[in-house]
């Protein structure tokens, strides 16, 4: 049965941490830095005032608040953090043993450049210098589906079947300071959605385990493969809860989403709120008789290679629009995600690569139009160099 609809204007931050408190979560470890500040700081709030009942811990850093987060989830509590760009980076010596140990904690990150220059201006640096810290990561477009997201993290990550930590990316002040309308969700509504968290294994002195151990050369690898199997496994589970909260809101969500792509020649590819944007542009470049359609890619980590090679059937040209650089090679990363994923094929369409939007550059539905103009007489006479940066002065 549909859940009943309730809808209130709030600042998606807020939103979020209200999806947090729907969750029940036990344990919270954070450590403010912009633009995830509000998050933590009203749930902080909300547990100073006896509305969640959960263990509110206080740190110096972020590398101490996963550190915290760690043994709150190890000793068998819904553990989440929230954090964003030098933050994410601080934590990186530590997201690596929290998926490697299997914990399913819940983090939100507040997508933001990394320095330098300094920005606290949004743009997917910080995300993907964390690429291959293995959690599973999913991105939202606009504040109803992070607060979606931000429940279906927990039922995700603490299935039995799958067991590692979940990143929730939404775009800084894009969405995080921007007030929207959410359908709510009521706390009896959400108890049936999401049980009570049961560990599979925690800390415990009258059974002692061992988390964290340490590998010889001869086991290393295979610890590693158990957990790439693990992420790349976890992608029937989250399509499977993806489909419950559908049947439960009637939002429904897909790996790869797809906006106007019938017989579409030219796809814009993106993730996060620029979506929206990109949508616009698509619906004048349709009006003009120009055959575009747009795919966002929802699910990045595990990467969903079969559902983005059916998204690109029949496409002439994908224009991928990243959002951030990777410096010194030859592509952003998710073109260079897109490009391996498509390769195989014995038709390939023609792959170009834009990165729009660092350090929180404004990008209007005009510049999409632009784009696929410029990856049109690209084709057409062939590339002249690998990747374009979109809006560089001078």
């Amino acid at each position: 049965m549909m859940a009943h609809k309730k809808r209130v204007g709030m600042e998606v931050s807020i939103a979020v941490s209200h999806a947090v408190q729907l969750a029940r979560a036990e344990a919270i470890a954070a450590y403010p830095i912009t633009p995830q500040t509000h998050i933590v700081e009203h749930l902080s709030s909300l547990v100073a005032n006896g509305d969640l009942e959960a263990e509110f811990v206080t740190v110096e850093s972020e590398h101490s608040a996963m550190s915290a987060c760690i043994g709150m989830s190890a000793a068998g509590v819904r553990t989440y953090t929230a954090t964003s760009s030098q933050g994410l980076a601080l934590m990186n010596e530590i997201v690596f043993i929290t998926s490697a140990m299997r914990l399913p904690i819940v983090m939100t990150v507040a997508n933001r450049a990394l320095s330098g220059p300094l920005s606290i201006w949004n743009d997917h640096s910080d995300i993907m210098a964390a690429r291959d810290i293995g959690w599973i990561q999913i991105f939202t477009e606009n504040g109803q589906e992070a607060f979606d997201h931000s429940i279906m993290a927990f039922k995700i990550a603490e299935d039995h079947r799958v067991l590692l930590p979940t990143i929730v990316n939404l775009d800084g002040f894009i969405l995080t300071h921007v007030v929207e309308a959410h359908e709510m969700m009521d706390q009896k509504t959400v108890d049936r959605f999401l049980p009570e968290f049961k560990p599979y294994h925690k800390l415990d002195p009258q059974k002692p385990v061992t988390m964290g151990a340490f590998a010889m050369p001869e086991l290393f690898t295979e610890c590693k493969m158990a957990h790439q199997m693990a992420l790349t496994n976890s992608y029937g589970p989250i399509l499977e809860v993806w489909q419950e909260w559908g049947k439960l809101t009637g939002r429904h969500y897909q790996p790869v989403e797809t906006y106007r792509t019938e017989g579409a020649k030219v796809i814009i590819m993106m993730m996060g709120s620029l979506g929206q944007v990109a949508e616009v542009a698509v619906d004048a470049m349709r009006d003009q008789g120009i055959p575009v359609g747009l795919v966002k890619i929802r699910l990045w980590r595990p990467f969903p290679f079969a559902d983005l090679r059916a998204a690109l059937a029949g496409a002439e040209i994908v224009v991928v629009c990243d959002r951030a650089l990777s410096l010194g090679g030859a592509a952003g990363p998710v073109l260079a995600e897109v490009r391996s994923a498509m390769y195989p094929l014995a038709v390939k369409p023609q792959i170009l690569g834009y990165t729009v939007g660092l350090g929180g550059r404004d990008v209007q539905p005009e510049a999409f139009e632009e784009l696929v103009r410029h990856a049109q007489a690209e084709v057409k006479q062939g590339p002249s160099q690998e990747y374009y940066i979109y809006g560089v002065r001078g």
